[in-house]
Parts: structure tokens; sequence; C-alpha cells
């Protein structure tokens, strides 16, 4: 007891000593202390002017150290303090983590539960404190009406559970069921006498409650009960209309609906009916969920009614925008300089006085790309993958960053046929396509990366450094490349970019940058940069795409996927001939095996028949047999020529035909015979069947143009020239695009090119008359440049394994054999036999033949000293060898072209002899 006294004497005379040397009457002894706690306020102000005293205070204080369980007992509150919020931290982290349909449904759930606890504590008497607590809170605050509290709660749970996609609209009804609760319980509260909170708990609850208090009481005060009852109707009615999602001018037509509909009202033939309802619920739809709109800014009214001003002044913000994001400024929606913009891009492929609509237009008006609309349809040959209609995946991209303008890829048809159906042949055959599902589907393209957000940075700072006014606007990834579109500034040259294109290759750390100046269809220079990470585009998918789109033409075949990540197809015939080219390695026997598996997969032997020229012996092997071939695969390149010969015989006599019968294209005479328009001329004894269409497919020109130059350069300009009304189409494909194989005529007739990665500019200018090709990276990535097309478009060629054309081959051969005809590989012209004139010189004449054709050189004075002969029997083994096909004409004093290869000389010697071919 001591203790504590003397403790808190202790406390007390520090506290007393403190007042009195904060007073200015203190004691004499307490005046140094005062002096040292204003000295170092003086001379340093930041720091506190009572530091010292406390100081002191704590060294009179012994007592508080003397008891540490009070802070241990502090520490171990604090800790379970701690460790709760954590949890509780936790929990809610993990709520926020919850789907939203889980946290609607569970809001749902919370409301039901609600309503029945309500439901049980006002309906019946629940005792116990949950009973007294709904008394108290449930029916004090909404008197009489407590009954119709959980009717309420549970109605806005199961429209929770009915229309979770709707929360937009709960602010609404929010607002609608306050303003009618407010207004009923205050008309109710005045109907009951109006009692004060004088007159006790139980006349309030008998009443209105606190709510109807609350809203009568302060109109009663000030406008009398006269006017009062009137604002609370009104309110009332007022709450009816936002919860219904009624306008007041739409109230008679909403009542003579609901006495349509209960029979009361007869509804006139030219009047609104009910079966009318569409638009109308349209437009109460987008009433109800169409956010308030804000009131146009100063001018808005002279633009709108100046549409031509409107559109100035969106050009000129253009303009302005291109050094920066093409958005709205943070804050503002768009106005009606920038609708009036998004009005005119609407219209498909529109452009603004021939400038094509930025991304903000192009995102502001509905259903249109920003490419313009060119968007999905085949055309031109051609398909690109997005159909209209439908809307690109939404992208969480930061405000201020490049749109990805990339196509979606198509979504996978669902539900279509297989095109396995059966199709009656000649005769009693049937035939059934192979299906789709041979052919393995791809995964989805790539969306935009780091990657991209990196090279717009270094393209951005290429341009701040050369001080080039030009800004990145978009960019569409490719599967093998991505296109970067770059807006020049006013009085910016085009060269500008070009010139950087050395340095841009630096900056993105590529050395295959290619620049397209400008884009096709758009006022921006694109520059194309190799992806770091390639995709592989399936021929499966492109099929697809084509079965999808409804397109049975025999002809379109599969290429690949373009740059904007459409899917490009080709009709050969449209084409009509198509020059493939490329280097070793680059993709063109990938393209030539997708062509002629798009043949397999969507034509039949009636439909289409094919000519496949193979001197390699080893690319087209695998297509041995099936029953689209006219002929046995060709790998010698004289029966090639040959062949070629004999396509030319064949496009003479479809001509006669269709000459004859008065048509102009093969289709026409095709489609009246199969009606039974045609007739063969009496006495012909001929039958009329359809013609098929007639694909040649040589997939390597420079070893026919070796052999004989001059007939296969003859009947492919032949073909060329006239072959496209009469069905018969070339598809020829090298890897050598020089001049002597790719001749000036050859190229003036074959108007769609394909060229895949080569060596050099100069063959890159022989297939494409153009620069390109040089800088494509290969495995595929090409450039297809169609027929009247003035750019080429930038694609990754499509892929098929070898297994899949296994079992593609497979079902064609399972389905009919093939049936060929003998005379493709038979000359046009036989040679006139001239064994007689060989006499007694047939030894000589083999030796000569061998010798020349061992050597590759035919020269006469070569055969005077090697055969021991002289002049004369030199230049008449020379003109028999001529006869035979052994050397070509004699060009002057030049040696004779050998037309020859050393491992055909055993049927030269058999030819010479009069024997078969071996």
């Amino acid at each position: 007891m001591a203790s504590r006294t003397s403790g808190k004497g202790s406390q007390s005379t520090a506290g007393n000593s403190q007042q009195r040397a904060g007073r200015p009457g203190g004691a004499a002894k307490k005046a140094p202390a005062k002096a040292s706690a204003k000295a170092p306020a003086k001379k340093a102000p930041s720091k506190p002017a009572g530091r010292a005293p406390a100081r002191k205070a704590t060294a009179r204080k012994p007592a508080a150290k003397a008891a540490p369980r009070p802070g241990a007992a502090r520490r171990v509150g604090r800790g379970l303090a701690h460790g709760a919020g954590s949890v509780f931290r936790g929990v809610g982290r993990g709520a926020k983590g919850l789907d939203p349909a889980h946290r609607k449904d569970g809001l749902a759930l919370l409301l039901l539960a609600a309503a029945l606890v309500v439901a049980v504590g006002t309906w019946s008497s629940l005792d116990g404190p949950v009973g007294d607590l709904i008394r108290l809170l449930i029916t004090g605050a909404f008197g009489r009406l407590d009954l119709v509290v959980p009717i309420l709660l549970a109605v806005i749970a199961l429209r929770l559970f009915r229309h979770p996609e709707r929360p937009e609209a709960n602010g609404r009804i929010v607002i609608g069921l306050s303003a009618l609760v407010i207004g009923v319980l205050g008309q109710v509260h005045v109907a009951c006498g109006s009692p004060g909170r004088g007159d006790g708990s139980q006349a309030l609850q008998d009443a209105g409650g606190m709510i109807g208090w609350a809203a009568s009481k302060p109109l009663l005060f000030t406008v009398g009960e006269m006017l009062a009852v009137p604002l609370l109707f009104l309110l009332t009615v007022f709450g009816v209309l936002v919860v219904t999602a009624t306008p007041v001018n739409a109230i008679p037509r909403r009542l003579r609906e609901l006495g349509i509909r209960l029979g009361v009202v007869e509804p006139h033939p030219d009047e609104y009916g009910p079966e009318d309802a569409g638009g109308y619920a349209e437009y109460a739809e987008e009433w109800r969920e169409a956010p308030p709109a804000r009131r146009p800014r100063r001018g808005a009214a002279a633009a709108a009614a100046d549409p031509a001003r409107a559109e100035a002044e969106a050009l000129d913000k253009r303009r302005s925008a291109r050094r920066g994001p093409v958005e709205p400024p943070a804050g503002r929606e768009p106005d009606a300089v920038d609708l009036a913009a998004a009005a005119a891009a609407s219209l498909d492929g529109a452009v603004l006085h021939g400038i094509p609509p930025t991304p903000l237009v192009a995102d502001l008006s509905s259903g249109v790309t920003p490419d313009g609309g060119r968007d999905g349809g085949l055309r031109d040959g051609r398909a690109a993958p997005a159909a209209r209609g439908k809307k690109k995946a939404p992208a969480a991209e930061a405000p201020g960053t490049v749109p990805d303008l990339t196509k979606p890829a198509p979504e996978p048809a669902g539900g279509l046929p297989a095109r396995a159906e059966q199709l009656q042949l000649a005769g009693d055959i049937t035939y059934a396509l192979p299906s789709l599902g041979l052919l393995e589907r791809g995964g989805p393209g790539k969306t935009r990366s780091a990657a991209n957000d990196a090279i717009v940075a270094s393209l951005t700072n290429v341009f701040a450094e050369f001080k080039v006014d030009a800004a990145v606007t978009g960019f569409t990834r490719g599967p093998t490349v991505t296109r970067y579109e770059v807006e020049l500034g006013p009085a910016v040259k085009v060269e500008r970019i070009t010139a950087l294109t050395k340095n841009i290759a630096y900056a993105v750390a590529s050395p295959d940058v290619r620049i397209i100046s400008p884009i096709p269809g758009k006022s921006a220079v694109g520059i194309e940069i190799p992806n770091s990470d390639r995709e592989m585009v399936n021929l499966g998918d492109v099929l697809r795409l084509a079965d999808a789109a409804g397109d049975d033409h025999p002809m379109l075949v599969a290429l690949g996927k373009n740059v904007e990540g459409g899917y490009e197809m080709a009709n050969l015939a449209k084409m009509p001939h198509i020059l493939v080219a490329g280097a070793t390695g680059s993709g063109k026997s990938s393209c030539i095996n997708c062509l002629i598996t798009s043949i397999m997969v969507r034509a039949t032997p009636e439909d289409v028949r094919m000519v496949l020229v193979d001197p390699k012996r080893v690319e087209l092997t695998a297509y041995e047999g099936i029953p689209h071939l006219i002929t046995p695969i060709i790998t010698n390149p004289k029966r090639a020529a040959e062949a070629l010969q004999w396509v030319v015989r064949e496009m003479d006599l479809r001509y006669d035909d269709l000459a004859a019968f008065g048509f102009r294209h093969i289709d026409d005479f095709n489609a009246a015979v199969r009606a039974g328009k045609v007739k063969p001329p009496e006495g012909s004894g001929r039958e009329l069947s359809p013609y098929p269409y007639l694909l040649v497919i040589v997939d390597e020109l420079a070893d026919l143009m070796m052999v004989a130059p001059r007939d296969v350069e003859d009947s492919i300009v032949r073909i060329t020239q006239l072959a496209r009304a009469a069905g018969i189409h070339l598809v020829l494909a090298t890897q050598r695009p020089s001049v002597d194989v790719v001749t000036g005529l050859i190229k003036a007739n074959v108007p769609s090119r394909l060229a895949f990665a080569t060596s050099s500019l100069a063959d890159s200018r022989v297939i494409l008359d153009q620069p390109g090709a040089e800088k494509l990276i290969g495995k595929g990535d090409g450039l297809f440049l169609p027929m009247g097309a003035n750019k080429p478009i930038r694609m990754q060629g499509a892929f098929v394994t070898e297994a899949e054309v296994a079992a593609i081959v497979q079902h064609c051969k399972d389905q009919m054999a093939p049936v060929f005809r003998d005379d493709v590989t038979v000359g046009t012209s036989k040679k006139k036999e001239i064994d007689e004139e060989i006499g007694d010189d047939l030894d000589l004449l083999c030796q000569a033949a061998e010798l020349v054709v061992s050597t590759q050189f035919g020269s006469t004075s070569m055969l005077q000293r090697k055969l021991r002969v002289g002049f004369a029997k030199a230049g008449r083994l020379m003109d028999l060898m001529e006869s035979r096909g052994v050397v070509g004409p004699s060009e002057g004093s030049k040696a004779r072209d050998v037309l020859v290869k050393p491992d055909e000389l055993d049927g030269v010697l058999a030819v010479i002899r009069g024997e078969d071919r071996p």
C-alpha cells in the first residue's frame, strides 16, 4: 500500500513539477530546465520542444520497467489481432478470385435465405433473439408492410438466378424499388393517422414504420396533407416506371398491349399488335440497358447540321493524331465529330477523302473491320477466313497501345457434312470423297505477345532518332511474319521509310525485313518482320474453311495463311495457269502435295483428271495408282514432252466439239450434256459425256527444258494461250527460275505466280517481275501473285504430312481403280523409218551413237578422228543420228546438241537396230 502511494506521489510530483516548469511564475530552481528546453527549440525548430522534460519524466518513473506483464499481454493481443486480420484478408482475396457467376449465385442464395428468415419472423411468431431482431428491424422500419419484405427479397433473388448477365440493370432496379417503397409507406402512414415518435413504437409499427414516418413527416410539416398524398403517389408511380423500364410516352401502348393479351381490347389490323412487338421490344431493351447519354459538347449541333464540316474536322483530327495513339481523350466519350466519321466508315470499304478509316473509326462502327470491311468471302479465286458478323474477341489492351488488327481465326464448322456422300459415276460405279477427318486440325493462331510491343517500341525509337514524322498505328500477326502498319505525317515522303530498311533491321535484330509501300487498300506503309515463334498451317484447316463456305468447285485448292490471319485458297480454273518456283527447301514440294491432295479430297475422277510429270522420280511416287490419273506418273523427260503434245491434241479436240455445238466454255458444254440439251449427230455412233477438267502438274520444268526445249516450250505456250476455255490448266514448278528455263514466252502466258524463297534478286525478278522473294525466310514462306493483282500476298504455305497423304491416297484407291489412256506418251508425228538407208553402216552408226551419247558432244570432226572415217561418212552418220533423235539439228560450226542421256543409250541402240525399246 505504501509502495502504491509512493508511486502515485512520485507521479503526481513529477506531473506538478512539469506543470510548474511550464508556468511563467515557477520556482527559481526550474528556470535552468526551462531555459534548456527553450534553447534547443530556437536553434533547431524541427525538434520537439518538450523533448528534455520528457526524458526527465522517464528518469523519475522507474515503476514502469518493473511491470512487464501488461506489455506482454498487449503484444499477444496484437499478434492475435494481426492473425485474425490476415485470415479475413485471405478470405476476402479468395472471394475476389471466385468466378463472377459463383459470386452472383452466392448473393442470390444469400438473399433467398434472408427472405426465408424474414418470412418466418414476420408471418409467424418466431421466439428468441432472431425473432426479436426481425421485429425490431423489419417491422419497425416497414410497419404494416413488413409482410411484403420477404416477397421483395425473393423476387430479387429469382431475378439474379434468371438474369445474371444483366448486372447493369441492378442500379435501376434498386432506385425504382426504393422510390416505390418510400412512396407506398408514406401513403400508408398518412392513411393511418400519421402517428409520431411520441406515440410509441407500437403506433409506428401499426402504421408505415420508421420509413413511412420519415417520408411523410417532412411533407406534412411543409405542404400539408392535401399536397403530401399526391406527391407520394407521384413518387410511387415513378418507382413503378423505373422498375418496369417504361417511359411515360409508352404507357398507353403498354396498356393497350396488356388489354390485347387479356382479350379485353380488340386489335386493329393497321395498328401495332403483340405479334409485331419485336421492334418495340428491341427499343425497350435498348432503353433498359443503355447507359445515360452525356450532354453533347458545344458545337456538336453545328457539326451534325453540316456533315461536310464534320468530315473535314474528322480528317484534321486524323492527321493531328497520327503521332500518338488513335483514341479519344481520357474522360470523354466520342462526340458528334467522331460519330460522323464512324458513320462514314460504317459503309463497306468506305474511305474518307481517299484515306481509309483509322482503327478508332473502324472500332466505333459496328461490324466493320479496321481494314475497311475486307473480311470474309471467296473472291477473285481467294478466300478470307472471317465471315461477316463474327465479332473479334475482346483483347484487354492498355490505353495507348498499338491495336492488334489480326483477323480472328474462324470457328470450327460444327455439324457440317463430312462430304463423303456417294457420287454416281459412269455406269453403276459409286465414289465416296475422302472425309476431312483424315486431315489433322491445327491449334488456334497465336495472338499479341510482348515481342510485338517491343518491336513497336523499337520502330518508334528509330523514327524518333532519324526525325521521321511517322507512327505505328497497328499490326497484323501472321503465322510467319507480323506486318506493322506505319502512317506518315503531312509532307513526309515514303522514301524516308524505305531508306531506313537497314536501320530498322538493326533495331529489331532481324535481317529479313521487308517494306511494303503502300499496303494495298490502305494509306499506310507495311513493315514485315519475322516472328520469333512460327506457326504451322495445316491443310485440313484451310479445306474445312472452304467446306464451311459452301464452295464445291472441284478445282479449288488450299494454299496457306496470309499475314493478316486469313486463309488463302485459289481456284485453278480462274488462275488459269500458275508458276511455282523457289530454291531447294523453300516449300515448293509441300505446295505441290497440298494442291494434289486438295484435288483428291474435293473432286471425283470424273470431275478432274491429272497428268503428273516427276522427272525427280521421288516427289510424286506417293500418288501412283490413284483413280484421278489419266496416265502413269511420267518420269522420263522425253516422254513428258510427248505428253504435253498429247495435251495440245486433246485441247484441239475439245475446241472442235465446242465449235460444233456452239459453246464458248467447257462448263457450258458439260452443263448442256448433263441436262440432255446436246445430242450427237445422227449416224456418228458417238455418245457424248462431260469433259473433266485436265490438270497437268510438272514438278521440275528445268529437266524438260534441258531435254527438248523447243518442243516443251512450244507445247506450253500453245496450252497456256488457248486451253483456258477447254478446261485444261497447267501447274509448272521449278527450283531453277532462270531465263533459259522460264522463258519470256512462258512468263507472258502464265499469269499467276507463287514464289518461295529464292537465292538471288535476279530469280525473284524472273518469277514475280519484282523483288521480294529473295527476302523470304524459307520453309513455306511465300509470295502469291494471282492473275490481275498488283502486289503479291505474303503467306505461309500449308503443310500436309506423309501419313495424311497416304490415308487420302489409300481411300481413293479403295474406291476406284485408275483407267489409263495409251496414247498419252506417243509422239505427235512418228519419225520416218529409214533403216534401208543405213545399209552396211549399222555397226558404225551404233559406235557413233554410243560415242556421242557417252561424251555428250556431237561433232562431225570428232567422229572423223575417233572412228577414222572421212568427212562425208561422218556427216552421213550425224544425219542418221539426227533422224533418230539422238542429236539436234546443225547450227553452223557449233557442235550439235545431244538429246539423249547416257542412261537412255540402250533404248537408242535398240531403236537403231529395229528392236523394241527396253
